[in-house]
């Protein structure tokens, strides 16, 4: 097709663009999708002077029946008890919740929705009944149950609870020993799912059998399973102490086992923490999470959510974004259900790009099996924020304040949004309370001086600035806390220096330089396109 048909097919005569930019932009993104190149073409050819040629051939796609809007069953795996008495076992019982609720996830992944984890355990110690867990999580089913371990002997209470009539339709106890307890895992999760209907709700019959690839024993060495599992319950703090004992944690199982391939990719999900939350420089902490997220891929290719985690690195350390999309495409191909895969491929395969829309969609997809889960929240309302949605940021802050009033990234969004709307006392006053949750963090100090100096506080955002200095010889400080800064003081020539820098330290915050609204004013600067193709991000 000759540029000028493809120009009347997308804009009419009436309709003024330059045209010439527009469609060029328009044909990157479809190779983009396509996973295409320019200059070694598979899909699209560019002809010189004419136009463009599709290189495959085209064919009405097969008319498949509606499954793919059916509804699908939804289950919710709640919180193991620990029946032990004993306060110290209560990391085992967490991690026979996570570990049923991942069986339960590939048993029929298109048949069968499983609520996540994160919001599987905002029912830890809860009272409510199965009938209000199921009007709030929307699901037909709920497993309970409990756990006492004693030394290397393992019991495990289950039943099944069909939510419309609150009917028990399965119940069995499980007793074996520590060293079978991952047969015992996907025994009872094949178990349980057999009473659920499932041709009920989508008018498929489930296949006989586990569905997907067969289970594989993670480990032979049950205290690197053990060093595992705690590190986990460590990690889910979310605390700089619970994640320094969870890297521990996962060296010891490591060392224990070299061919553990989930706890490798713990450890590198620790270092991928450490590395954005600021506990140690971006640059050192993300390089040291390369080795053990390769590793497990090397004893374990099929790991989707460790592509996805791969992909991450690679958009922190050398954004490199053919292998940003080439390690998400591989993930998405081997889970596309999964929660963790659409959400690192919101944050690394779309958010960096400034395909907000596309962003914003993955991470709702995530929140219909993790509604309850404050991070992604955050996360949504961040990505609504750099497409300007700030009223629907607004709406996601106040669901984040109903799930946690202490959580300080819901103050820190509500300033973000004052600061964009001129509202600076709010903003400012959001911001201060986001600084006291948090700490005083660094990276809420950056957009505190900027909200001062955008509001005339000159003064004020002086002395964040000089704060931050003072505490740069102490800790790290992301680069672009200072940038910011300066930014809102209009000290320009020290905010490209500053942003400069960022990218060279590789500070997380940086990243979505193509979407800040705050830098629209400096886009058409030169410097600024140097940034943009420093960080491979030219338009």
């Amino acid at each position: 097709m000759t540029r000028e048909d493809l120009r009347r097919q997308l804009w009419r005569e009436e309709v003024f663009v330059d045209f010439d930019n527009n469609l060029n932009t328009a044909i990157a993104r479809l190779r983009e999708a396509l996973c295409d190149s320019a200059d070694h073409p598979r899909f699209i050819e560019t002809l010189p002077k004419r136009g463009y040629r599709f290189l495959e051939s085209v064919s009405e796609p097969p008319r498949t029946p509606e499954k793919e809007t059916a509804k699908r069953a939804r289950l919710a795996v709640l919180p193991f008890v620990n029946l032990s008495g004993d306060p110290a076992q209560e990391y085992f019982s967490d991690a026979m919740t996570d570990e049923i609720i991942t069986e339960f996830a590939k048993l029929a992944p298109e048949q069968l929705a499983v609520i996540a984890r994160t919001t599987a355990m905002h029912y830890k110690g809860s009272h409510k009944d199965v009938a209000r867990i199921g009007r709030e999580l929307g699901v037909d089913y709920v497993v309970e149950g409990g756990v006492r371990r004693t030394d290397d002997q393992v019991g495990i209470n289950v039943q099944l609870i069909q939510v419309s009539d609150q009917a028990h339709l399965f119940a069995k106890k499980y007793n074996a020993e520590l060293r079978d307890i991952f047969n015992v895992q996907s025994c009872i999760a094949q178990e349980i799912a057999t009473p659920i209907d499932i041709a009920a709700f989508t008018g498929q019959v489930r296949p006989e059998g586990v569905v997907g690839r067969a289970a594989r024993k993670p480990t032979n060495d049950l205290a690197a399973y053990d060093a595992y599992i705690r590190g986990r319950y460590h990690l889910y703090r979310w605390t700089p102490e619970g994640i320094a004992k969870a890297k521990q944690l996962f060296e010891e199982a490591v060392a224990r086992d070299p061919s553990f391939a989930l706890a490798y990719d713990a450890l590198a999900e620790t270092y991928w923490h450490i590395g954005f939350l600021g506990f140690a420089r971006p640059r050192d902490a993300f390089s040291a999470g390369v080795f053990p997220a390769l590793r497990a891929l090397e004893i374990d290719h099929m790991l989707a959510e460790t592509h996805a985690l791969l992909a991450m690195f690679r958009k922190e350390l050398d954004y490199n974004w053919p292998e940003v999309q080439r390690e998400m495409a591989l993930a998405l191909d081997l889970d596309p259900v999964s929660p963790v895969v659409r959400f690192r491929y919101a944050l690394s395969g779309l958010m960096p790009q400034g395909h907000i829309d596309e962003a914003v969609a993955q991470l709702e997809r995530v929140l219909e099996s993790d509604p309850l889960s404050v991070m992604t929240r955050m996360w949504l309302g961040e990505i609504m924020y750099l497409g300007r949605q700030y009223e629907r940021v607004r709406e996601q802050c106040r669901l984040m304040k109903e799930l946690d009033p202490a959580y300080f990234l819901t103050y820190f969004e509500l300033g973000e949004v004052g600061c964009e709307q001129g509202a600076f006392g709010e903003a400012i006053s959001d911001l201060r309370k986001a600084a006291e949750l948090s700490g005083n963090a660094p990276l809420v100090l950056g957009w505190l001086g900027m909200a001062l100096a955008k509001s005339g506080d000159v003064a004020g955002a002086r002395e964040v600035l000089a704060g931050l200095h003072a505490a740069a010889t102490q800790v790290y400080v992301p680069p672009t806390s200072f940038a910011w800064i300066h930014l809102g003081l209009g000290e320009i020539d020290q905010a490209f220096t500053w942003m400069e820098r960022a990218i060279d330290e590789r500070d997380p915050i940086i990243v979505p330089i193509k979407s800040y609204p705050f830098l629209d004013p400096l886009r058409d600067d030169p410097r600024f396109a140097a940034l943009l193709r420093k960080m491979n991000l030219e338009t």
